[in-house]
């Protein structure tokens, strides 16, 4: 795309923002929104103060002028004359001394009231949430504007500035009008009328509030009861407010009220604000996600139901862009000094000086993103990557659906770094934009289709938000040509004489009466920016930020203490794990002889093919009220009257010069799944007790009628085997499992129903891997625990499948609870049936740790000894039986020496460490003995290659190599092969042995269906 296209873009873009604000500004100012249709304004809907939809984020205060302020000071940046320049700075202007006019200049003196209200002082219940990034955000942002401290080509406020009559330096801007700070104060009135809101024990605000009474109706806020008495209403009201607020509105206004703090320097909105941010993530699932419904009140979540779009998109968007704010300012310090009024505020807890660190909230985005991408997120083996709805607690998939709000979530991996997984999550959201013309509320990845009739697109700006942040980080063309298919799209579809309508339904084109605030504020913004590369906020070097209603923000030097934090020191210099410093990636570099990077991936199809592209319809003969506008309007052109045809590339409006000629897809990678069915047995119901959920995953009581759906985690390639691959059960009888769950299944169970022949499930012994169980005296491990304590248990191997590793499965705070009895009831009845010479208790006066060992390989390599396997924890993590041997003899390297001749006699285990010779050379240094019950039954070697690293010490096992026969220490062959394992974990480990007082061993068991191994089915 050539320079005079860009140009001839943005002029469009620029004529798309005026159609709508100077509408508004006749037809519905001083209203809040203006109906396109109808031509008049939109107000809020006095007879119904239910209709929260329109009544939330409408406060009878012109928020579509202070929604647009931004986007003109953008404007007034724009390429071309002066005179065109001028044309934005003047509306800005204008449009700031219409507000002043109608609200004061937000003085306490007679200046102060204006023709509608002092300040924000109207009878209006609103959303604490949308009046934030609306109405806060935007006064805001004009503020930074007027001042400088934003730029706008040609407009420099320091050569306006003159001193009025007390010395006081104003900004001159006309005879009539000077700008002393007008907005930045009427933004203090307006965020003082919703502090209210945040009288709540939790720390989260109330989800609504009267601008002029505040929180009345809320009946266990302080703020309502009675001044005279103290105490609430006897009373209390017959309709109880809703008091479930959203993880989006309760954590997503750390921005604009930080902003309000640094430059008024009342720091009680920066506080609250992080307060409710920190709020919600410390109430995340122990799984590291949140909820999209939360009461205010309580705390508790409304729902398990999580995602990315509606009720939680904007807290992990602030949660990045905090850091960003914040980075290298001074930290909030609480208490307050000076004259703040926080009564009714100080309810919950306060914060620590670690809530203030910028890198925390860093932090979050990283641990936020880290469970997404682990729970929500579906690869390419579902024919092309995107993101679903899933449970809260297990991460289960809940609902298949993507909302037009999720798309942000490309825009918002572009600022972290993360561009390849933007891109290949945006090329979805195109592909269903190229289909519908728009993104409907919500599409089915399932079905293919609207889910829900939610088929509605109210000029929403996430997906031109993404595409703008996409094309700064990779200068692709391709994404110029996305935001010219939009701009087409909602001139064809959405003029109105009026101004610019919503879509009730995508499908039929139907439009709505109504043209919402962020359309100026946001949509139009962000398509003005795209198509202006040289703005002077796409090369402003600072720490800004985006809002969540797209107003630029930043903290000025002038009120900003930059600094380079002091961390203090958590450990030794020299154990401290290395920092990974991130940095954002090069722009790939296009194919030889090709343009656009994005145009030539081989996935692009896959997209297409997910997003049904084939399904758009051809509409031959085009019927749209813009045709008979475009005769005599010069800024429409026949490029927004003509309609795309069925194309399977997109966007619609991509030359045919950026398809490559030879462009292929590549493979769409299958979904193998595999349905397990066990046949009903005689007289067996499957009831509700024979599922039973344990914190972690769902404990198995009978298989009789039992179906266990799994999918293969690593996708097969086309034409493959495979070979290696892992099953994981999805569903049990439609009950879905997260990916982290397990499925326990007694031993007894699968050995008396299911054939040790059937190769659909065949429970299978690891031969190469075992763990090892030892008591330790408890002063061996003081002060700190080994790293393999039952507290720290490692997940299972996804290759081979512990048995009865059960630790930590239950939450002692989980609904579930109440089945522990039940489940360890069976567990203990199982376990001890196969348990026929262990005591029923481990003695307490020892701790238990659990080792993972590896079998040697070669021809020295003896079978492990028959033994009766140890138990390991039950359900609640508690140990379980004793163990066997009692003997245990500890020696260095067992290289230059031969070991007494009692030793193998007398001990039943020899400990050795690694190194200094061969294991073969080892093995020669223990005499002969006889075999009995109390001579020597094992060998365990000691690995120290991977220090004292115990979280990684089974990854880092190598099977040891036996390569000559055993002998005797005189080179006679040894008649009774000794058995030996290795373990690792270096010094640590082997103090553990020093200590230990009974060892034991339990096997391994993995199930396969098919060959193929069951990931997350666990053998109890």
């Amino acid at each position: 795309m050539n320079d005079a296209e860009i140009r001839s873009l943005r002029q469009e873009t620029e004529s798309l923002f005026y159609h709508g604000f100077s509408n508004y500004m006749e037809h519905a100012f001083p209203e809040d929104e203006l109906r396109p249709l109808s031509c008049k304004p939109l107000t809020r809907d006095q007879t119904n103060p239910a209709h929260i939809e329109l009544n939330d984020p409408l406060g009878n205060y012109s928020l579509t002028l202070i929604d647009s302020l931004s986007t003109l000071a953008i404007l007034a940046s724009s390429p071309g004359s002066e005179p065109k320049r001028g044309r934005a700075l003047g509306h800005f202007q204008d449009g700031v001394v219409a507000l002043v006019e109608h609200y004061g200049d937000g003085t306490e003196t007679i200046h102060g009231r204006g023709t509608r209200a002092r300040g924000f002082d109207v009878d209006s219940k609103v959303q604490v949430f949308e009046t934030v990034i609306r109405g806060v955000g935007g006064l805001l942002s004009a503020h930074l504007f007027a001042t400088g401290e934003l730029p706008i080509t040609g407009y420099e406020p320091r050569h306006m500035a003159v001193k009025d009559t007390s010395g006081k330096e104003i900004i001159k801007w006309s005879e009539t009008f000077n700008y002393d700070g007008q907005l930045l104060r009427l933004a203090h009135d307006l965020g003082s009328r919703l502090l209210p809101a945040f009288s709540t024990i939790t720390g989260l605000p109330y989800p609504r509030v009267n601008l002029r009474s505040g929180v009345p109706f809320y009946r266990n806020s302080p703020l309502s009861c009675e001044a005279e008495h103290g105490q609430c209403p006897v009373t209390p009201p017959t309709n109880r407010e809703l008091t479930e607020t959203c993880s989006a509105g309760a954590g997503s206004l750390v921005l604009e009220f930080t902003v309000l703090s640094r430059l008024t320097g009342d720091p009680r909105f920066e506080y609250l604000a992080k307060r409710a941010f920190w709020s919600v993530w410390e109430r995340r699932s122990n799984i590291g996600l949140i909820g999209a419904g939360i009461d205010a009140e309580t705390g508790l979540w409304a729902s398990s139901f999580t995602g990315l779009g509606a009720g939680i998109d904007s807290f992990f968007e602030y949660a990045l862009k905090s850091y960003i704010l914040l980075s290298g300012s001074s930290a909030l310090d609480y208490p307050f000094h000076g004259d703040y009024d926080m009564d009714g505020l100080d309810l919950a807890p306060p914060l620590g000086p670690e809530h203030h660190d910028p890198t925390r909230f860093l932090q979050v985005w990283e641990e936020a993103y880290a469970g997404i991408k682990h729970h929500l997120y579906r690869g390419v083996m579902y024919m092309h990557p995107h993101y679903i709805q899933a449970d809260l607690f297990t991460g289960a998939a809940r609902a298949y659906w993507m909302d037009s709000l999720s798309a942000f979530f490309p825009g918002l991996l572009t600022l972290s770094g993360d561009v390849d997984d933007a891109v290949e999550i945006h090329l979805l959201f195109t592909a269903l934009w190229t289909r519908y013309s728009a993104l409907p509320e919500r599409w089915s990845a399932v079905t293919g289709s609207i889910e829900g009739g939610l088929g509605w697109w109210g000029g929403r700006p996430e997906f031109i938000e993404s595409t703008y942040h996409i094309y700064r980080a990779t200068k692709d063309p391709w994404y110029l040509h996305v935001g010219e298919m939009t701009l087409r799209d909602i001139k064809r579809r959405c003029w109105t004489k009026c101004g610019w309508s919503g879509m009730q339904d995508v499908r039929t084109g139907e439009r709505n009466d109504r043209m919402e605030s962020f359309f100026l504020g946001e949509t139009a913004k962000y398509l003005h920016l795209l198509f202006d590369p040289e703005h002077p906020l796409n090369k402003l070097d600072a720490p800004f930020v985006f809002t969540t209603e797209g107003h630029p923000l930043l903290i000025p030097r002038s009120v900003r203490t930059d600094h380079a934090p002091q961390r203090k020191k958590s450990m030794p210099e020299q154990t401290k794990p290395p920092v990974e410093i991130g940095t954002c990636p090069v722009p790939v570099a296009p194919v030889p002889f090709s343009i656009s990077v994005t145009a030539t991936r081989p996935d692009l199809f896959h997209a297409a093919n997910l997003a049904r592209l084939h399904l758009m319809p051809t509409i031959e003969n085009l019927d749209s009220p813009i045709i008979e506008y475009s005769r005599d309007h010069p800024s429409i052109t026949l490029s927004d009257v003509r309609s795309p045809s069925n194309y399977t590339y997109f966007p619609w409006t991509l030359p045919l010069e950026l398809v490559p000629f030879n462009g292929m897809s590549s493979v769409i990678t299958t979904r193998p799944t595999y349905d397990i069915t066990f046949p009903a047995l005689p007289n067996s119901v499957l009831t509700p007790g024979m599922l039973q959920r344990v914190g972690n995953g769902i404990l198995i009581n009978g298989v009789g009628g039992l179906r266990l759906g799994m999918i293969q985690d690593v996708p097969v390639s086309y034409g493959g085997s495979g070979d290696g691959d892992l099953y994981r059960v999805q569903a049990i009888n439609n009950i879905p499992l997260g990916k982290d769950e397990k499925i326990f299944m007694g031993r007894d169970i699968v050995s008396s129903v299911v054939n040790p022949q059937d190769p659909n499930f065949t429970r299978v012994r690891d031969s190469t891997m075992l763990d090892i169980i030892v008591d330790v005296t408890a002063p061996a491990l003081q002060p700190g625990r080994s790293p393999n304590s039952m507290d720290e248990l490692r997940e299972p191997d996804p290759k081979v499948m512990r048995e009865a590793v059960l630790a930590g499965v239950l939450d002692a705070n989980s609904e579930t609870a109440s089945h522990v009895k039940m489940a360890l009831s069976f567990l203990a009845n199982h376990v001890s049936s196969i348990l026929h010479e262990q005591p029923a208790k481990p003695d307490p006066k020892y701790l238990r740790e659990y080792l993972p060992a590896i079998t040697p390989t070669g021809v020295g390599a003896a079978p492990v000894p028959d033994f009766v396997e140890a138990s390991g924890p039950d359900i609640s993590g508690a140990p379980q039986g004793s163990l066997l041997w009692n003997s245990i003899y500890v020696t260095g390297e067992n290289c230059n020496h031969k070991l007494p001749a009692s030793i193998p006699r007398q001990y039943q285990i020899i400990v050795i460490k690694r190194g200094g010779c061969s294991f073969v050379e080892k093995l020669e240094n223990i005499p002969s003995f006889a075999p009995s019950r109390t001579s020597l039954q094992l060998v365990i070697v000691v690995s120290f290659e991977d220090g004292d690293d115990q979280s990684r010490a089974e990854d880092l096992l190598v099977r040891p190599l036996l390569d000559s026969v055993q002998v005797t220490s005189s080179g006679l062959p040894r008649h009774n092969p000794v058995s030996l394992v290795m373990v690792g974990g270096g010094q640590r480990v082997y103090d553990i042995f020093q200590h230990a007082v009974r060892l034991g061993l339990k096997r391994r068991y993995s199930v396969h269906a098919q060959g193929v191994p069951i990931s997350n089915l666990i053998i109890v």
